[in-house]
């Protein structure tokens, strides 16, 4: 268990609001933490400039602080994760738009803040999710619509991007938009100005966008998923964070971080980590990444006694379960090589096309289900099932049904 000293900064005001920042500097590592959750940090050990060195503070914003649901901090030790914020900090003061890939639970809108909050810029934070916004209303919730432009409108509405003004739109899942949404978003992206349903002039906006993905938007415009000028008007900044198990040293200080955030909430002292079991954590595959190690270690901190977190206290998948797994995948493996040996096969096509139609019975013919499971976008989907004839295309639909009423 790595030995800390905790210091307490003096309070200051930003921006009208008071914000204390809590700086963990640790004496043999170079991380450091920054949280508006003060209560997480308790002031201890004595502060000698001698011993301790302040490698960074950052004040937080009022945008941060707004909803005590956001992660406001910034936990690394990976120089991987160093070089990735200081392409940031010199990014982060231009318009140019971010876009950031990653796995789930990586931590992609903890990033889209700090970015927001190096900008400087004087507007808001506002973060939406593309997947949970319906098609039909997409529109009117990122443009805004008049009153009386459609049924139920019943008064004007300002959409995202006119909140977001002179701060941050955050688009989150920006693969699974809708194609004729992303147009509309490419249109507005090139002339700053957005039209509001209904409205006959436009109105300017100025707003800096991130946008994140956890499926691979270059290989989603080669299937014809996402539009290809939309990605490169996007993709300006491209910014790939790492998956967990890829930043070794990142998991010592989340561990750590984790820790005294739960000790803090729970009301009890903060247990060290025995070797063995930060070897695990270190060992341990993290399909979830960040999320996933918090859980852990939120359920250790529940379990262990006062005096250590051991092994036994992780909950972490055997390694008979992963050698199972890995079995399967080489029983596949195999099953490739017999198919390999048959004349005249077209491989990729083939596998293709049953690995959608498998996966898309086994979801029900769910298509969201379905894009989550093969780890690609639901437009992706869409386009596949259309390719092998699992559902038919809108314009096909409609002559079917003009057909069948002749």
């Amino acid at each position: 268990m790595l030995e800390c000293q905790q210091v307490l900064l003096k309070s200051k005001q930003v921006r009208k609001q008071m914000t204390l920042c809590a700086v963990v500097i640790f004496s043999h590592c170079r991380h450091w933490i920054v949280s508006d959750h003060c209560s997480a940090f308790e002031p201890g050990g004595r502060f000698t400039t001698d011993k301790v060195t302040v490698l960074h503070a950052v004040d937080l914003d009022a945008d941060s602080m707004s909803g005590a649901s956001h992660a406001t901090h910034v936990v690394f030790d990976d120089p991987k994760t160093s070089a990735m914020l200081g392409l940031l900090d010199r990014v982060a003061c231009s318009l140019a738009p971010v876009c950031i890939a990653g796995e789930t639970g990586t931590g992609k809108e903890l990033i889209a803040r700090y970015v927001h909050r190096k900008s400087g810029r004087a507007g808001p934070f506002l973060a939406v999710n593309c997947t949970a916004i319906s098609e039909h209303l997409a529109e009117s919730e990122l443009f805004g619509h008049e009153s009386g432009s459609f049924t139920g409108a019943s008064g004007r509405r300002a959409g995202w991007f006119e909140a977001a003004h002179t701060g941050t739109l955050f688009l989150d899942e920006i693969g699974e938009m809708p194609q004729l949404l992303q147009g509309k978003l490419l249109r507005v992206l090139q002339e700053s100005c957005v039209t509001r349903i209904g409205a006959r002039r436009p109105t300017p906006v100025d707003v800096r966008i991130v946008s994140a993905s956890n499926v691979d938007l270059a290989e989603a415009v080669t299937s014809g998923g996402f539009r290809r000028d939309l990605y490169y008007r996007l993709n300006t900044v491209p910014v790939q964070l790492l998956p967990l198990r890829e930043r070794l040293r990142d998991i010592d200080a989340l561990s750590s971080h984790f820790v005294r955030e739960y000790s803090a909430r729970l009301k009890r002292s903060a247990p060290p980590i025995t070797d063995e079991a930060m070897q695990a954590l270190r060992q341990h595959e993290w399909p979830g990444n960040i999320r996933e190690l918090e859980n852990v270690i939120h359920f250790a901190m529940l379990v262990a006694p006062d005096d250590a977190i051991g092994l036994e206290h992780l909950q972490l998948p055997s390694k008979q379960a992963n050698g199972s797994t890995d079995s399967l995948l080489n029983r596949i493996g195999r099953a490739f090589h017999d198919y390999f040996r048959e004349p005249g096969s077209q491989a990729l096509r083939d596998i293709e096309r049953r690995l959608v139609i498998e996966a898309f019975q086994f979801c029900d013919s769910n298509q969201v289900q379905t894009a989550e499971l093969l780890g690609v976008s639901r437009n992706v989907v869409r386009t596949l099932l259309k390719r092998y004839g699992l559902i038919l295309d809108p314009e096909l639909e409609d002559v079917c049904e003009f057909g069948a009423a002749i």
